[in-house]
């Protein structure tokens, strides 16, 4: 395996599991607020505010897992 195939891959890991984490914490966080996305019923504005805190938890994941990416390449 070439080194720029392993690098890709292992920045594309990152962001995956930089993506899903967030998800996680944020539709976590909503649930501890009280927000829950998967709440049976109609959609109200508790699910609404669920489904923002998941989409905040995805964007902060994302920008984490890319901002210790940037860091670990100056290091190099």
């Amino acid at each position: 395996m070439q080194v720029d195939t392993r690098t890709a891959l292992l920045h594309g890991l990152i962001d995956a599991v930089g993506f899903v984490g967030g998800a996680l914490a944020g539709w976590r966080l909503g649930r501890w607020f009280g927000f829950d996305i998967l709440a049976p019923g109609p959609w109200t504005l508790d699910s609404l505010a669920g489904w923002a805190f998941l989409i905040a938890g995805l964007a902060g994941g994302k920008w984490l897992s890319m901002r210790w990416r940037a860091r670990s390449l100056t290091k190099q």
